[in-house]
């Protein structure tokens, strides 16, 4: 090839490329076209306090073995309206049911977030579901204080962290100490006034439900799982499990989502 040759085509080249990737940009593919789904319906996976997206890594490749599309929100964690409004974006992005997922506090978010016409059922992992005009802090307050309370250290700028003990002996008690570490690293902050945060319309009035109690809970009173659970009527499960389920009893956690998706696929083929 000769040398003007060359210097031809990297020139059209140079012109093309960003010609393609702003017609890219503009007609992006769509994500369903780009994910395997054996599937109609989508899971989104909502996290919870002094954690983020990463807490639903062992679920995530379960449901996915499965032909199932999987979605996650991250939540800022500075408000009940916040986190609201990052799951509904992700909600926007679905065409089709959905089974909406929410762990710890994203019980509440889910709780809100869920009237969502497009979501068709709601798991609930050790998580808070509030009644209309409800805050966290209300539940909290119903039951004997957890020992995750405890260890709650105030950062002295509004947000709550666990420390590094308390991640250990309480969040994550019965995950491996060096996984625990981690944990305590990338958890999120939680603003404080989360738990002041009331909702307004719940979701699980009107969405069925299922519920994954964790039996040895040490940051969510396994009682109120219990009794929030038969509050909701939902499908409930009960785990020997400390608070992160997600991470210790995956396999449980993602068959409980698996069997919400097959109702709701079930449902939508009538």
């Amino acid at each position: 090839m000769s040398r003007s040759v060359r210097t031809l085509m990297l020139a059209a080249a140079a012109v093309v490329m960003p010609i393609a990737g702003a017609h890219a940009a503009q007609n992006p593919v769509p994500v369903a076209a780009a994910t395997k789904s054996k599937t109609a319906v989508t899971v989104v996976l909502v996290h919870g306090a002094w954690a983020d997206g990463s807490s639903w890594e062992k679920v995530i490749p379960l449901l996915q073995a499965q032909g199932i599309r999987v979605m996650g929100v991250q939540n800022p964690l500075t408000s009940l309206a916040d986190d609201v409004a990052a799951t509904k974006r992700v909600l926007a992005d679905v065409n089709g049911p959905i089974v909406l997922v929410g762990h710890s506090w994203a019980g509440t978010v889910i709780t809100e977030a869920g009237t969502d016409p497009k979501v068709k059922a709601l798991v609930y992992v050790a998580a808070f579901a509030n009644k209309e005009g409800q805050s966290g802090g209300d539940l909290v307050n119903a039951y004997p204080k957890t020992p995750a309370l405890g260890s709650v250290w105030d950062d002295g700028h509004g947000f709550l962290r666990q420390t590094e003990q308390g991640m250990i002996d309480n969040i994550a008690p019965d995950l491996p100490e060096a996984e625990a570490r981690t944990l305590f690293v990338t958890q999120g902050p939680l603003a404080a006034s989360t738990f002041g945060d009331k909702v307004t319309v719940p979701a699980w009035r009107t969405v069925p439900s299922w519920y994954v109690v964790s039996a040895d809970d040490r940051v969510v009173s396994p009682q109120m799982e219990r009794d929030l659970a038969a509050q909701m009527k939902a499908r409930t499960t009960v785990l020997r499990s400390g608070h992160m389920s997600l991470l210790s009893h995956p396999q449980e956690i993602a068959a409980v989502i698996e069997d919400a998706v097959a109702t709701v696929t079930k449902a939508s083929a009538k």
